[in-house]
């Protein structure tokens, strides 16, 4: 009499199991160059897509948007656009853009700002470099340096018409800050200032004299870098 009982079956792997293995070991062993920027789009798709190659993907996100950073800071419908892309995908790498930004905010809040300015131009240049808008910030501090308030004052061209001199010295007066660095970018990527930038520098910098108000800083942030007006000696 044979044996009737089917033979046992093993579901096997896709395709892409030992790439991803060994994707996660270069990771774990080889440190922040072990991966090239599409493998670090590939990996952060994993999570998303579960199985299936998501190389091409990546690489396609890369070519169409021109880099890694600007990937993970494109508009999440232009993201979800993407063939094999769609919201969960989008959204699995939007999370990482702002987890970057949170992390760099709490390395610049822990410590007086003048004294982690580094840790200030980065934050600054994760959370404004991408941008596609110019956007003017003040950052309020106190007698001690520490950050009071990131006033996100306005959107569009550094001039009198977005930054009144008086409505800035007056917010520092009513929270009771005793100095602060004025903050925008260049969406065209070069920081280097405009007379208008100079301009509204110094006229903020007069009005914050009479009052007891210090202007330590004008940083201009863009894709290619940072300038700060204090180093040029323009303030």
């Amino acid at each position: 009499m044979s044996d009737s009982t089917p033979p046992l079956t093993t579901t096997p792997k896709h395709s892409g199991t030992g790439h991803r293995a060994r994707l996660r070991q270069r990771l774990l062993e080889g440190g922040a160059e072990a991966l090239a920027d599409y493998e670090v789009l590939e990996y952060l798709l994993f999570a998303a897509r579960p199985r299936g190659d998501t190389k091409a993907t990546a690489k396609a996100l890369i070519a169409r948007f021109g880099s890694l950073s600007r990937v993970l800071n494109a508009d999440w419908k232009a993201l979800a656009s993407e063939n094999g892309m769609g919201e969960v995908s989008a959204a699995s790498l939007k999370i990482v853009a702002l987890a970057a930004r949170r992390m760099a905010r709490s390395e610049m809040q822990e410590k007086p700002v003048l004294g982690s300015w580094q840790a200030l131009l980065d934050y600054l240049a994760i959370d404004m470099a991408h941008l596609t808008v110019e956007r003017v910030r003040i950052l309020y501090l106190d007698n001690k340096n520490r950050l009071i308030l990131d006033h996100h004052l306005g959107d569009g061209t550094v001039d009198e018409a977005t930054i009144h001199p008086r409505t800035v010295i007056h917010k520092a007066m009513e929270i009771g800050a005793s100095a602060l660095i004025l903050v925008h970018n260049h969406p065209s990527g070069n920081p280097e200032p405009s007379k208008a930038d100079i301009q509204i520098t110094n006229r903020i910098a007069e009005a914050g004299r009479l009052l007891g108000i210090s202007i330590h800083d004008h940083v201009i942030v863009g894709r290619e870098g940072h300038v700060s007006l204090r180093a040029k000696g323009l303030i």
